[in-house]
């Protein structure tokens, strides 16, 4: 049976599409891993061209993976994804080692040049590259918004989203797997549905997955400011299996400066979002994210950002310097600020956040909170509540002395101790 490793960069809807893969070439009888320890005969790599940090770990990553083969580790090398969406002619020319160079939405051509065939059925199996107690869902695909700073229209296109009965019968299936917690990705959730029926189908959405029984925890991830659903809030206040949790990318707080990045919203409008969103659920997360050396940020409008975070107490935040990025409206702008100056100011509000992160956790002491184990390392499990999600939020670390605990089980666990990103507890 041919071996296949298919390494993943970038987000958690390359994630998606690379399980979406694996599942077909299982179906090919290919026997597929995710980020295999040692070389295999085939290697796939997904990248993510998103900004020049990402591109520069992808080139990267494809370099490893070419020197590999050079040594007779890897046969075919094959890459695909939206790095070489973008930049198919740049990396066939500079790098002829690689056997094959496909764009984003390639499967069938991927499939076709490793001569197996798209299975139509299996459209909706997933060979789970995370622990398989969680995975992400991919509501839509491409993103109809014109922000500036980003690419990702230029490299997916416009928004195309699934039809809900399709997400339904994906939903279903990884439930079946054993999966308990879902976390919806897009580029922007809230505007889900409005392509396919004219009219934004998430609150319906999440509805119909709360009738996927096997479910406990649905999370969702990237809601955009400007469309805010309300009536979202009232489905997470009515039903504990949605996690008290939101993930509203914010990018920045002076008026200038989102209207440079066409955020289409106003400072004073995203405080009364966030006001808004708390009086309704006083003990939800949010996380953010934010854009620091945008092109015009002065210090001035830096420390706007800056004393923002300060005042409204943000539970999760990603701070990133701004990226350059040809093809997109802001490449036209001058970038002035110098990328020292930018990770000075991405620092700055990263020790900022740190001590907020701090504050908040020490409140958690000796309350008690629902945990789903995670993983097992250095003699601890790994676990996260319901306001914390996989890989970029904080984690709950219980001493594995204390019992054994269950991979993918949920316990009762009570806070003994806080540090800046992590909480130590107890199983009650």
């Amino acid at each position: 049976m041919n071996a296949i490793n298919i390494i993943t960069l970038g987000c958690s809807k390359n994630k998606v599409d690379s399980e979406q893969l694996a599942a077909q070439l299982e179906q090919n009888s290919f026997r597929v891993i995710h980020e295999a320890t040692k070389p295999l005969p085939i290697t796939l790599i997904n990248t993510c061209g998103f900004i020049n940090d990402a591109k520069a770990q992808s080139i990267e990553t494809i370099l490893e993976c070419v020197e590999q083969k050079t040594n007779g580790q890897i046969k075919t090398l094959i890459v695909f994804g939206c790095l070489s969406e973008r930049y198919k002619k740049d990396l066939q020319k500079e790098i002829p080692e690689l056997d094959a160079v496909f764009g984003v939405n390639s499967f069938k051509e991927i499939l076709f040049f490793l001569d197996a065939k798209l299975h139509e059925k299996a459209l909706t199996f997933r060979k789970i590259s995370s622990p398989s107690h969680y995975a992400y869902l991919k509501i839509s695909e491409g993103c109809s918004h014109q922000c500036s700073f980003c690419a990702i229209p230029s490299i997916r296109g416009k928004q195309v989203s699934k039809p809900v009965e399709l997400i339904r019968e994906e939903a279903t299936a990884l439930a079946e797997q054993g999966v308990k917690e879902l976390i919806l990705v897009a580029q922007d959730l809230t505007h889900y549905g409005y392509d396919l029926y004219k009219k934004r189908k998430i609150y319906s959405l999440v509805e119909e997955l709360l009738q996927v029984e096997k479910l406990a925890w649905i999370r969702l991830h990237y809601l955009y400011p400007n469309a805010f659903q309300m009536n979202i809030l009232d489905l997470i206040k009515e039903h504990p299996r949605i996690c008290s949790y939101l993930d509203i990318p914010i990018q920045h707080i002076n008026d200038d400066i989102l209207a440079a990045m066409k955020r289409k919203i106003t400072a004073d409008e995203i405080r009364r979002l966030l006001d808004a969103i708390r009086n309704k659920i006083p003990d939800i997360a949010i996380r953010t994210s934010l854009i620091v050396g945008f092109p015009g940020e002065t210090k001035k409008k830096f420390y706007q950002l800056r004393d923002f975070l300060q005042e409204c107490q943000l539970d999760r935040v990603g701070i990133f310097t701004y990226s350059h990025e040809e093809n997109t409206p802001a490449y036209t702008l001058k970038d002035t600020i110098t990328q020292k100056e930018k990770e000075e100011r991405k620092e700055e509000l990263m020790f900022l956040q740190q001590n907020i992160s701090l504050q908040k956790n020490k409140q958690k002491v000796g309350k008690t909170f629902k945990v789903l184990i995670d993983a097992e390392e250095n003699d601890n499990f790994i676990g996260r509540t319901e306001f914390d999600s996989p890989e970029v939020d904080n984690t709950v670390i219980i001493p594995q002395k204390q019992q054994h605990l269950s991979i993918g089980d949920f316990y009762n666990v009570t806070i003994t101790n806080a540090e800046c990103f992590d909480l130590f507890g107890k199983v009650k």
